[in-house]
């Protein structure tokens, strides 16, 4: 492959990194649409040179991808569980934030960009608090007591999708600097 080739596939990297890394604010597992293509990336350029992906960088984007599903994993349940929540609860809050986190990236607040991203988060976090809340309803709870687990439910999708964020972010730095630094 020559030197123009590898510098196209780096860049696609790059570009499939970020939209990954954007992929998360709707609930899709975009930290591992990252370690994938950086495995592919790895697997099918050659190790040596300048645009190289070593092993050892994809291996550091695995453990940081368990790190972010970890984080996003206990924000969530603590949310749902501290407020005395039950597994239907966590299970609908869970498929809630990715309907909510959908319908927002398509709703969008009326600021350019940033706007469908951030109400991405926010519909991901009232779609955990409609689903606990349809949850602890049809368990029989009263309404106070559901409420009281959807806020718990909204708190812990938004934390945990920022977290998450976060670690994303990092994945997409070390892909970018291994790439081209």
């Amino acid at each position: 492959m020559g030197f123009v080739a590898n510098v196209l596939a780096a860049i696609m990297l790059a570009i499939v990194a970020v939209v990954g890394w954007l992929s998360q604010l709707v609930g899709l597992p975009g930290n591992w649409v990252i370690v994938v293509a950086a495995a592919v990336y790895a697997w099918l350029l050659p190790s040596d040179g300048r645009l190289a992906l070593g092993w050892d960088t994809v291996m550091v984007l695995v453990v940081l991808g368990v790190i972010g599903e970890i984080i996003e994993s206990v924000a969530g349940a603590l949310g749902v569980s501290k407020a005395g929540g039950s597994r239907r609860s966590a299970m609908l809050a869970l498929f809630g934030s990715i309907i909510g986190g959908v319908v927002g990236l398509f709703i969008g607040v009326p600021i350019p960009v940033v706007g469908s991203l951030a109400a991405a988060v926010l519909f991901a976090g009232l779609g955990a608090l409609v689903g606990a809340l349809v949850g602890e309803s049809s368990a029989g709870r009263d309404l106070g007591s559901s409420l009281a687990v959807g806020r718990a439910a909204f708190v812990g999708r938004v934390l945990g999708t920022a977290g998450k964020l976060i670690v994303g972010s990092v994945m997409v730095v070390v892909t970018i600097v291994a790439l081209f630094v």
